[in-house]
């Protein structure tokens, strides 16, 4: 019995000493820091999230660097594509995120619709929410627009598009967020709009 205690007691101690920082994680001046073994993992929770907002084009000019955009001594479009660089910008609210603006730039075939630019060396793309606190969380989208309208769409839209939306990290309390869902959005007849209802999940680290 008395071994069996001393044994326990060492096993005790040793962990005790490994995860202490005077004893732990040991290195050598310009050696890049060691995550200690006795870190426990950050606590997460994951919630449904329902992004509702309007965005205004900004600017949708051709950019050679997106791609080729051919067009004639008017300024019409002649080529099979034309890439341009749009810049979106706008505002809604979400349920647990509240008021927040958004803030896309991006790479997009104007006339195939698709985004953003798989050219090497294009321009990145630039998407985040920001809450009204200034935190920003950094979010992108990619796949294709169409021209016309579905079957439950009402007859002033004109195009629309349904793809994969991603979450990859944030600033203040979006720091090492992550997520996914998919958009559902469409530009109108009515207005000069896109109008964008996003839904998924987010994942958030406790505590930020």
């Amino acid at each position: 019995m008395d071994t069996c205690k001393k044994l326990f007691l060492f096993v005790a101690l040793s962990g005790l000493l490994i995860c202490s920082p005077k004893f732990g994680n040991h290195t050598r001046a310009g050696d890049p820091p060691v995550k200690s073994i006795c870190e426990q993992p950050a606590e997460t929770v994951t919630m449904p999230v329902d992004f509702i907002f309007l965005g205004i084009y900004v600017s949708a000019d051709p950019e050679a660097a997106c791609g080729d955009c051919p067009v004639d001594e008017e300024g019409n479009m002649t080529g099979p594509e034309c890439w341009v660089r749009v810049i979106n910008d706008g505002e809604g609210t979400e349920i647990n995120m509240g008021k927040f603006t958004h803030h896309f730039a991006f790479c997009a075939d104007w006339i195939g619709g698709t985004y953003p630019s798989p050219k090497e060396g294009a321009p990145a793309t630039e998407g985040y929410f920001e809450d009204a606190n200034g935190n920003r969380l950094y979010i992108m989208s990619a796949g294709t627009v169409h021209e016309g309208r579905l079957e439950e769409h009402p007859e002033y839209v004109n195009s629309w598009w349904r793809d994969p939306w991603v979450i990859s990290g944030g600033t203040g309390r979006f720091e090492g967020a992550t997520g996914s869902g998919t958009t559902d959005d469409y530009n109108s007849d009515l207005d000069s709009y896109s109008h964008h209802h996003w839904k998924g999940t987010i994942t958030l680290v406790k505590g930020k």
